[in-house]
């Protein structure tokens, strides 16, 4: 379908909705205004009422045997797959509408079409697919409320339509994703390194981290490229919570661990949890914050929409950075404001009846300035988000977690999350960020024929390998496959493709560099995700 203005445009308020056909798309209270130019369609809103929605309606007779792919809000859950049309399925972001198999080397009348709105918008966008046309729903609401624009007029998104022909829907899928991200936010040097999550899972120490360094640079000695040891959550007073301006027992002095790491040969990394401050089944561990600073919805997190609190992750963000870390990773932030996770967040982002401090912000604007907070107060070091909103955070991140947690422990939760995220979610490497579908445990606990084909594929997409690997447990053959996939991720110069991504939401068919390389990724019992 060639862009054009939709049939039918809906505003919804709060507790009522005005539909408008055709070209007049405003009465006396709204006015929703599309310019098309460019192959964009930029739509507007300016009204007088507190507003939640806009939906977009484009009537088209769909194809014959095609199948629908859709992005996720934040991170991809082992959920992210190309399904037959339904209805009433929720896409964030943009869909592609494809017939055939990536599987085929012949992609002579392949056709495929994609729907999606340029990062950064001011509204959070998803849409439906159905037999009769596509519909776009743009969410500019405050909250669970409406937003009070008064006198401005709301620029909501840019939407483009493109259709790719003779080639496969995976090539397809990664075009779009540069229409949409023409100006990606990326870093002068490929991230790749160790992360200590997934075998310390928050108890670590200054030694341990100080072994955790020696490792991985014994790993990547004599490579070109400096690899990064991040230390993840466990380094602060209170496990998951504020404060962030000191260490605990184990961590007696932050700065001093950062310069040791320097001069150990690595470049030192940092997890954060901005917006929290005392876990929910716990009071408050710190009063530190006026009462005022807190969201309506949730006691214990900061409202982002406040400036004060926006100073506050700057002079954060300002204190990790003057310590020495060169890598932020700062995590719950989308399940902190808006208290679900990815997979429970369907078309409704949130619940309730609760409305930000400053309601003259959509709820996507608010979450940008919050990302532009931590970009700008960086001093240049690289910013990972992780249960971050990957449109918004394109061109303010420089690399985001891309799906849900891998494991240290499970072979079935990294086979879900892992390899889905990293097939599903592979176009938009460099594209919109560096992609890091997350990490390869290694703590002796899934078996070495499982874990070192995730650690293959991982350091041959092109995409951040970070490890999480217990000193002293791999053997001398098996810290020679981690030296050659440090050695091969630390260049990124190599291309990743799945073939199957079409037919499973667990692909084991990819084209390696030309080659065509199948994986067995099942354990011998089967798929054990269900374990009474």
């Amino acid at each position: 379908m060639k862009l054009r203005l939709p049939n039918v445009t809906s505003v919804y308020f709060e507790g009522e909705s005005v539909d408008f056909y055709g070209e007049k798309t405003q009465n006396d209270e709204v006015c929703v205004r599309f310019c098309l130019e460019n192959d964009a369609l930029v739509a507007s809103v300016s009204t007088q009422r507190p507003i939640r929605y806009v939906r977009l309606r484009w009537n088209n007779k769909s194809r014959k045997g095609i199948k629908v792919l859709g992005d996720a809000w934040e991170r991809g859950y082992g959920d992210l797959e190309w399904r037959g049309v339904c209805p009433e399925r929720c896409m964030p972001w943009y869909i592609a509408v494809s017939n055939g198999s990536d599987m085929s080397e012949n992609y002579e009348g392949r056709l495929t079409e994609c729907y999606g709105v340029g990062v950064q918008p001011n509204a959070l966008c998803f849409w439906q697919y159905d037999n009769a046309g596509v519909t776009l729903w743009l969410d500019v609401g405050n909250g669970a409320k409406g937003t009070h624009l008064g006198e401005r007029e709301l620029e909501m998104a840019t939407i483009f339509f493109k259709e790719y022909k003779d080639m496969s829907a995976f090539s397809a899928v990664k075009e779009f994703c540069s229409v949409m991200s023409p100006s990606p936010y990326t870093t002068d040097h490929v991230v790749y390194g160790s992360n200590n999550w997934y075998y310390a899972y928050g108890k670590s120490s200054h030694e341990q981290i100080i072994s955790d360094t020696k490792f991985v640079k014994r790993m990547t000695q004599g490579l070109a490229n400096i690899p990064y040891m991040v230390i993840d959550d466990g380094w602060q007073p209170n496990s998951c919570d504020a404060p962030w301006d000191i260490g605990n027992e184990r961590f007696p002095d932050m700065k001093r661990l950062a310069d040791e790491m320097k001069a150990l040969g690595v470049r030192p990394g940092i997890w954060v949890r901005y917006l929290i401050n005392g876990r929910d089944d716990e009071p408050r561990k710190v009063d530190t914050f006026p009462e005022e600073w807190y969201t309506m919805r949730n006691s214990k997190v900061l409202d982002p929409s406040r400036p004060e609190v926006l100073e506050y992750v700057k002079k954060t963000t300002e204190r990790l950075v003057g310590w020495g870390y060169e890598l932020i990773k700062h995590d719950f932030s989308t399940f902190d404001i808006f208290g679900k996770w990815g997979f429970e967040l369907k078309e409704a982002l949130t619940v309730g009846n609760w409305h930000f401090y400053d309601r003259t912000k959509t709820s996507a604007e608010i979450v940008k300035a919050f990302y532009k907070a931590i970009k700008d107060s960086s001093n240049g070091a690289v910013i990972i988000g992780c249960n971050a909103i990957g449109h918004l955070c394109a061109g303010l991140h420089q690399l985001n977690r891309t799906g849900d947690d891998t494991s240290g422990f499970e072979w079935s939760r990294t086979q879900k999350m892992g390899i889905n995220t990293l097939a599903f979610r592979l176009p938009q490497n460099n594209k919109f960020f560096g992609a890091d579908a997350d990490c390869v445990g290694i703590m002796g606990k899934i078996d070495w024929r499982l874990n070192s084909k995730w650690l293959y594929l991982l350091s041959r997409s092109a995409s951040s390998l970070f490890v999480s690997c217990k000193p002293g447990i791999l053997s001398e053959d098996e810290e020679k496959e981690l030296k050659e996939a440090f050695k091969v991720a630390s260049l990124q110069e190599d291309e990743l493709i799945p073939l199957d991504w079409m037919e499973t939401t667990c692909p084991q068919v990819y084209k390696i560099n030309g080659e065509i390389v199948e994986l067995e990724l099942y354990e011998d019992k089967g798929t054990t995700s269900f374990n009474p």
